[in-house]
C-alpha cells in the first residue's frame, strides 16, 4: 500500500470542495492523511513536507490552483518518485481533464485502473522568482480573463470562463507590440493573447487541443491585433478546439522556451494563478520546459478527452 496524503482546499470550486469532501474522501486508498490548507500557498508547503515525511503519493484535492500548488510542493521537494494525483472537485479542472481523471471520476472508477506517467513541466523566471507550472500559462488578454474570473462569486466552470471573456473583451482589450523570442527565433508582434499549453485546456477552452504532457514541447497559441468581432467569430472554435490554422493573427507552434520584454506591464497566469499583473511593473520574464520532470498518475481511456480530440492530435 503507497502512503498516500491528500491536500485540499476546503474554498475550491466556490465551495465544492468542502461540500462534497465526505465523498471524496471516502474515495481515497484506505490510510490517506488529510490535510487541509489555510491561505494561499499553504499547499506548496503541505505538499514539500508530505513528500520529505515519507508519503509515496500526494494528492491535490481542488481546482488547478491546487493542482499548481501541490504539483510546485512537490518539485520543490525534489523526490521524482512521488506520485501526483488530483481529485477534480474545483471549478474548472483543466489538468485533470487531459489526465483522463474527470472521467474516471465522474464513473467511479477504482485506482486500479490508473496508470503512471511522467509528464513536463513549465517554470517561469523573472523578478526574482521561479514558480512550476502543470497546465498552461496565459499572456495578456488571458491573464485579464483571469482577474475578471475572480470577481463572479456566482458561477464556476464553463460559464464562469464565457462570462469573464466577455467582460475582458469590454474592459481588457489591448494588443501591445511585444519582443517575443521563441526559442531561437526573434519576433516583434502585437499581442492580445498568448498561450503556452503543456496540456489541452486553459480555463475550459482548449486553446492548446493538440499539445502531449510528456512530448518535451509547449504548443503555443498566438493572437496577435485582431478585432473584438473577429474574436467573437472564433468563440465556437475556442470552445471545440478547431480555431483555423491559416489565419495570419493567429499563429501556433511548439517551442521550449519563450522570452517576454515588453514596455508596459505584463499579466501572466499559470494555471489559473498569478505570477504577475500590470500592477505588479513587471515587463519581462522567461520561460523553459523541463521534460518528464513529474510522476502523474492518469486514467488511459479518457487521456486526451478520449474521442473528443482525438481528430485535432491526428493532424498534430
Amino acid at each position: 500500500m503507497i502512503p498516500t496524503c491528500a491536500i485540499y482546499n476546503p474554498t475550491a470550486g466556490r465551495g465544492r470542495a468542502a461540500r462534497l469532501q465526505e465523498v471524496w474522501q471516502a474515495r481515497t486508498p484506505p490510510g490517506t492523511e488529510f490535510r487541509a490548507t489555510r491561505e494561499p500557498g499553504h499547499a506548496i508547503e503541505l505538499a514539500t513536507e508530505a513528500v520529505r515525511a515519507g508519503f509515496g503519493r500526494i494528492i491535490a484535492a481542488g481546482g488547478d490552483g491546487t493542482v499548481h500548488e501541490v504539483a510546485n510542493g512537490i518539485l520543490a521537494a525534489g523526490n521524482p518518485d512521488v506520485r501526483f494525483t488530483t481529485l477534480p472537485v474545483g471549478s474548472m479542472n483543466d489538468y485533470a481533464f487531459t489526465l483522463g481523471l474527470e472521467t474516471w471520476w465522474r464513473e467511479s472508477r477504482p485506482w486500479d485502473d490508473l496508470q503512471l506517467l511522467r509528464v513536463d513541466v513549465g517554470q517561469v523566471s523573472g523578478a526574482g522568482r521561479q514558480p512550476f507550472f502543470v497546465n498552461s500559462c496565459g499572456l495578456g488578454f488571458n491573464g485579464m480573463v483571469t482577474i475578471e474570473s475572480r470577481k463572479i462569486r456566482w458561477l464556476r466552470g464553463i460559464p464562469l470562463y464565457v462570462l469573464a471573456v466577455g467582460k475582458a473583451l469590454v474592459r481588457h482589450f489591448a494588443t501591445p507590440t511585444l519582443e517575443l523570442q521563441i526559442d531561437e527565433q526573434t519576433l516583434h508582434l502585437p499581442t492580445l493573447a498568448m498561450s503556452l499549453g503543456l496540456a489541452q485546456r486553459e480555463g475550459g477552452f482548449p486553446l492548446t487541443a493538440a499539445a502531449s504532457l510528456d512530448d518535451g514541447l509547449f504548443h503555443y497559441l498566438h493572437v496577435g491585433d485582431i478585432r473584438r468581432w473577429e474574436l467573437i467569430r472564433h468563440f465556437p472554435g475556442m470552445l471545440s478546439g478547431h480555431l483555423p490554422t491559416d489565419h495570419l493573427k493567429l499563429r501556433m507552434g511548439q517551442c521550449q522556451t519563450l522570452r517576454v520584454k515588453s514596455q508596459t506591464p505584463l499579466c501572466l497566469h499559470m494555471d489559473g494563478e498569478f505570477f504577475c499583473t500590470p500592477e505588479d511593473g513587471i515587463t519581462t520574464f522567461e520561460v523553459k520546459l523541463y521534460p518528464q520532470r513529474l510522476l502523474v498518475e492518469y486514467y488511459p481511456p479518457a487521456l486526451y478527452g478520449g474521442a473528443k480530440y482525438a481528430t485535432i492530435r491526428e493532424r498534430k
